[in-house]
């Protein structure tokens, strides 16, 4: 059965935040960029040569990494332990190469050495670091700190198109590299709209909802017509509650959503009942990406009628960098990843540790323990650093592809 999603008495309106800019209406969904090398490996399982060939042919593939990825000269192979470089940022046809555009979502998926199992990691979008200097042939930048989703502007800035990408995407990556010593083995830009037509392709996504959270966008008047619960002030923090308007309200437990109401959900960030705020929203998505998975693996591989149109809408979900490694060499490499074997864990332990830095405005500061955390996906040791640090591992829930 689907469970409803129920609609309750408003919540009282957040403590404000610092001023942010608005959340892009798709970046809350840039973890899921994920899912697309591990569906491929989901179509290798089917054993069909056919179905890998149609997943891998609809993927857009783009040089991303630039020189942060592998020296040419060394031997690329996809033996031994791979972590990818996920990043979802909002960028629109005709954009006006004035607005900078940042990343709003940025993960490190580690996959190890046996190839078993995954980590996802996620990198709080406001922690302090440095950014090397980098020219890109349109606006050079001459580096220093700043908020590590600010690389990603810095580097595309005065920029459009693919070339935008490319860039932004290559100094985002220098600059965890230099933070973590990780150098990328391939990377992804997540395209909202391609994800959003998996889900429909699926019908719904059934997932546990961890914390009561409550929609500061999506809510319905008296007369049950669709409403704006809350008036949200320019820079994305909430203003008042609208009266008269009740908000989405997204229970504690099992949940099956549609597209709209997944869409709803894995934005919030700001009525979260453990007022998590993006520490909570982070590990919503990587717990709707698991969910995706285990339904596009379970059912969608199986459908002959929803295969093609899934496969489609898989393809256009990302823009790609293999590595030097063929897609096809990914997906079959990775066929013994299964949704329930996606680890995810939390920077910082889940807790926020902010500071104010001249000049760059409230900033999350990277404890030493998430550094630890951070070395040893560099170094194949994250097993390990679960096993000391079990609390930093987010509870997904009780796993479910249907009610």
């Amino acid at each position: 059965m689907t469970y409803p999603i129920t609609a309750g008495p408003a919540g009282p309106v957040p403590p404000r935040r610092p001023a942010r800019r608005p959340w892009p209406r798709w970046a809350r969904w840039c973890v899921a960029v994920g899912t697309t090398l591990m569906t491929l490996s989901g179509v290798a399982l089917g054993g069909s040569a056919w179905l890998l060939h149609a997943a891998t042919g609809e993927v857009t593939q783009q040089n991303l990494l630039g020189a942060a990825a592998a020296p040419a000269e060394q031997h690329r192979t996809i033996t031994g332990a791979k972590n990818i470089l996920l990043v979802g940022v909002d960028t629109r046809p005709h954009q006006d190469p004035s607005q900078l555009t940042r990343a709003d979502s940025i993960i490190l998926l580690h996959v190890p050495a046996d190839h078993s199992q995954a980590y996802l990691v996620s990198l709080p979008r406001d922690s302090l670091v440095t950014i090397p200097a980098y020219d890109n042939g349109a606006t050079p930048f001459r580096g220093g700190q700043n908020k590590i989703n600010a690389a990603f502007a810095f580097g595309s800035r005065g920029l459009t198109g693919p070339a935008a990408l490319s860039h932004g995407f290559e100094l985002l990556a220098l600059t965890v590299r230099d933070l973590t010593g990780i150098t990328p083995d391939a990377g992804g830009i997540i395209d909202f709209q391609g994800f959003k037509q998996i889900v429909q392709v699926l019908g719904q996504v059934c997932m546990y909802v961890d914390e009561t959270t409550t929609s500061i966008h999506v809510g319905h008047d008296a007369a049950g017509k669709p409403a704006a619960p809350y008036v949200i002030n320019p820079d994305g923090t909430v203003n008042h509650r609208i009266a008269g308007v009740t908000p989405n309200v997204y229970t504690k437990g099992q949940h099956c959503l549609d597209p709209a109401q997944a869409l709803d959900f894995v934005r919030q960030r700001d009525l979260l009942a453990n007022h998590d705020f993006d520490y909570g929203r982070q590990r919503h998505q990587q717990q709707f990406v698991k969910a995706v998975l285990a339904q596009v693996v379970s059912k969608g591989l199986d459908s002959p009628t929803k295969l093609p149109g899934l496969l489609s809408a898989v393809g256009r979900t990302m823009t790609v960098d293999d590595g030097g490694i063929p897609l096809a060499d990914w997906a079959f490499a990775m066929r013994g990843v299964r949704p329930e074997a996606i680890t995810t864990i939390k920077t910082n332990g889940g807790t926020f540790n902010s500071r104010t830095v001249p000049g760059v405005g409230s900033a999350e500061i990277l404890s030493p323990t998430s550094m630890q955390l951070l070395h040893a996906v560099r170094d194949d040791t994250v097993d390990s650093f679960v096993a000391a640090h079990p609390t930093w591992v987010a509870d997904s829930g009780p796993t479910t592809t249907d009610h």
